[in-house]
């Protein structure tokens, strides 16, 4: 967990935890600064998330918004790319939309009970 919004590992410290979500679901920007101590930081994942998209490891596109809107899509190399994988992970869009977000969201928080 991150011990300040100031460290310099902060992008590293998202990456982790974006690594862990699961297939065929999503969080938020804000879930990831919550879990790492860093509640008011949801742009600054944000900013982590547009920085990750060209690298294939980091599953970016399972990261929306507080209400499961599509918000990063214009970040990835077609406006189409974030929709297309989360689809092909079985999650239905609507209107730039997550379906039935809330039965599809991932909380990060659900690791501390591991």
């Amino acid at each position: 967990m991150v011990s300040s919004i100031n460290d310099k590992d902060f992008f590293e410290q998202v990456y982790a935890v974006v690594k862990l979500i699961p297939e065929g679901r999503v969080t938020s920007y804000g879930a990831i600064a919550n879990y790492l101590s860093a509640k008011k930081a949801s742009r600054m994942v944000g900013w982590a998330m547009n920085a990750a998209h060209s690298n294939p490891e980091i599953p970016a596109h399972r990261v929306v918004n507080r209400n499961g809107l599509l918000t990063g899509k214009m970040h990835f190399p077609t406006p189409t790319l974030m929709q297309e994988r989360l689809e092909d992970e079985g999650i239905e869009i609507i209107a730039d939309e997550i379906q039935n977000f809330k039965t599809v969201f991932w909380n990060p928080e659900e690791l501390m009970s591991l």
